[in-house]
């Protein structure tokens, strides 16, 4: 028996999967600690009480998804929109230095990926999957993802189911694995955190301004901003389409989220709110993840389950030998370095905040960092999107990958 859901009553149902999720992370603590999505753990739950609703009662529910993509490409605008080259030089060398590493990062995790899949006798597009889409991507670039290789690439089912688990499994293990990389690294070249200077917190960037406050006036406007990317890159990427370049939906806004942003900071005539940026993109990735979950068939994962997890743990493995041999020797083989390793473990298998997570156990142990905290988070939550975007749009260019 299938049941036909309505926009409304399908938007009320995402926002009960959220608040699912932030109970559920709230009382457990394996959740909280790993960094595990809200909307990640509550959709979830709704999947699996869908599953026995489906293999014991024989009920469907089909939900009206007409809001999924219109805030998947809200957030992904607003990616491009915090990616401000102002900030990226405030950063300091430091900065620009580790985009960098992480950058070569993405070409090597994707190579891994699609070549253990051809390997393996799959699509190549799986090893996207179990690569940098979901790895360095996360739960909502791998969601997305998994809508474009269906609606553009023709993949069968159980993608989006796949590119979820993924996405969950990249976020433990990289809770897990940055701890260890980095404590191997200290003990090995015997490394003491240097002295704290307070001079350093001029140069952090993670500080709003005291009166850029969140009023309703600025979060519109910020909207006006984000709808007009959104518009323009839409009409761009339908004439790119009718010129037979096939380009992920959200990229073009994302590119104009990018330029409008510079724009207004160079020629000053409007300064945007980062702090209602941040939170449109938030509340839209979170609701942007429980639609998307609401229609997870775990029954259709099983067949490729394994040879994914394969995937990943080998991919897990390059990445602590990455880190360990390449990430601490550029970034200066010094204490700062041996915890930015572990921040990149972190963000290189889940998100920022398992990369922030890993870096505060070590210095709690170890002494501070500041500049691996500054380093980290500017490049994890700014601009790493950026260039994820175009390592993964040059592996789907490749005839041997998106054909």
């Amino acid at each position: 028996m299938e049941i036909e859901i309505g926009l409304i009553e399908t938007l009320l149902v995402a926002l009960l999967i959220l608040f699912a999720g932030y109970f559920c992370n709230s009382k457990i603590s394996f959740l909280r600690n790993n960094n595990i999505p809200e909307p990640v753990v509550g959709g979830i739950v709704f999947s699996l009480i869908a599953a026995i609703a489906y293999s014991y009662f024989n009920i469907e529910l089909n939900f009206d998804m007409s809001f999924k993509k219109p805030f998947m490409t809200i957030f992904f605008t607003t990616v491009g929109l915090g990616a401000s080259f102002k900030l990226l030089l405030k950063g300091g060398p430091k900065v620009v230095l580790f985009l960098i590493v992480t950058s070569m990062y993405l070409i090597l995790q994707n190579a891994v990926g699609v070549s253990l899949a051809l390997a393996s006798d799959m699509n190549p597009l799986m090893g996207l999957l179990g690569g940098s889409v979901t790895l360095s991507g996360g739960h909502g670039n791998g969601a997305t993802y998994a809508d474009l290789f269906i609606t553009e690439y023709n993949m069968s089912g159980g993608v989006f189911e796949l590119a979820m688990a993924a996405a969950t499994m990249g976020l433990v293990l990289g809770g897990l694995v940055g701890g260890p990389v980095s404590k191997r690294l200290i003990k090995r070249y015997d490394l003491k955190a240097g002295e704290y200077h307070e001079e350093l917190d001029d140069t952090i960037t993670f500080n709003p301004e005291d009166h850029d406050l969140v009023t309703p006036k600025k979060m519109m406007e910020t909207l006006f901003v984000i709808l007009s990317c959104m518009v323009i890159g839409h009409l761009g990427h339908m004439a790119l389409k009718e010129a037979g370049v096939v380009l992920p939906s959200f990229l073009i806004p994302l590119l104009f989220g990018v330029l409008a942003t510079n724009l207004c900071e160079f020629s000053k005539c409007y300064n945007l709110s980062r702090a209602c940026v941040d939170l449109w993109g938030t509340m839209a990735l979170s609701i942007f993840l429980a639609m998307a979950l609401m229609s997870l068939k775990i029954w259709e994962l099983a067949n490729l389950a394994g040879p994914m997890m394969v995937i990943i743990l080998i991919q897990t493995a390059v990445l602590m030998m990455f880190a360990y041999f390449i990430t601490f020797r550029i970034m200066g083989k010094n204490y700062d370095a041996a915890i930015m390793a572990g921040g990149h473990c972190g963000f290189g298998l889940g998100a920022t905040p398992t990369a922030v997570a890993n870096m505060e156990a070590l210095v709690a142990r170890h002494g501070p960092s500041p500049q691996a905290f500054l380093v980290v988070p500017l490049v994890g939550a700014f601009f790493i999107d950026i260039t994820n975007a175009l390592v993964i749009q040059l592996y789907l260019s490749l005839p041997f990958v998106g054909n």
